[in-house]
């Protein structure tokens, strides 16, 4: 081994640190409909092709991806955030109660003062918030 190669692998080995394991979902596609890219009447979203003759439906490969069931995530990650906690949607302060252990996300529906109860009684119990209210 070379001089130069030892040093950058010591080097290497010295900056390396720990990191929290993080959950690694499945990269996937976008799934646009066919011309969605080139032609400003059919806008980016996903329709399912219906036509006799449409490629997307007869599956050329030049069209793009189109949703299967191949896509999926493992059951043990589905719903799970990043960071490796299961996550739960909260509408009032009575949801909270069923989320120990877990991350919280605020309904958008809820307005500013139960946002703002809710928060709290969430720090109280030492939760994380995954949207907190945005302070001007």
């Amino acid at each position: 081994m070379t001089a130069k190669k030892e040093m950058v692998k010591r080097i290497g080995a010295a900056t390396t640190t720990p990191k929290e394991p993080r959950i690694k979902k499945k990269k996937k596609p976008y799934f646009n409909v066919l011309n969605s890219s080139f032609m400003k009447s059919v806008k980016s979203r996903w329709r399912k092709p219906r036509g006799v003759s449409n490629k997307k439906r007869i599956r050329r490969a030049s069209t793009g991806a189109s949703p299967r069931i191949g896509y999926r995530n493992p059951v043990s990650i589905r719903g799970i955030h990043p960071s490796g906690k299961a996550e739960i949607m909260i509408h009032n302060l009575n949801e909270l109660q069923n989320a120990p252990g877990k991350i919280v996300r605020i309904a958008s529906q809820v307005g500013a003062k139960k946002r703002a109860l809710i928060e709290t009684k969430a720090k109280e119990m030492g939760l994380d918030i995954i949207n907190p209210l945005k302070v001007k």
